[in-house]
């Protein structure tokens, strides 16, 4: 089984409940693991893979969405990398917000999903 994994990708976005992040957004990071098996080893070509740069593009599209809860997020995310790459056999999605508003709060806050592929 072949990983891929996608590190602490950032990105200004607005997502939140409270009114202040749909206007000013606030800072994000990502981290996308996948797990495959592909059909042939050891793998030579570009469409014997999962393409890191779609899944990429499919993060940085869903991340320009304003979406009140993170949780949201990771399990749409997961769906559509899950729904275009039939190899993919699990995902992790983890979303970091950095800096939440929160009174007297010093960190960040994050949602993960992991999912297995149904047989």
């Amino acid at each position: 089984m072949l990983k891929i994994e996608l590190s602490t990708l950032q990105f200004h976005s607005f997502h939140g409940v409270h009114e202040e992040e749909t206007k000013t957004g606030g800072n994000f990071e990502v981290d996308l693991v996948v797990f495959f098996e592909p059909e042939t080893m050891p793998v030579k070509h570009l469409h014997e893979t999962i393409d890191y740069t779609r899944l990429y593009t499919i993060v940085k599209q869903r991340m320009e969405k304003p979406t009140r809860l993170l949780e949201t997020l990771v399990t749409e995310i997961a769906d559509k990398i899950m729904s275009e790459f039939s190899a993919v056999d699990e995902i992790s999605v983890a979303i970091k917000k950095l800096n939440p508003p929160i009174p007297f709060f010093n960190g960040s806050v994050s949602v993960e999903y992991k999912t297995k592929r149904k047989s």
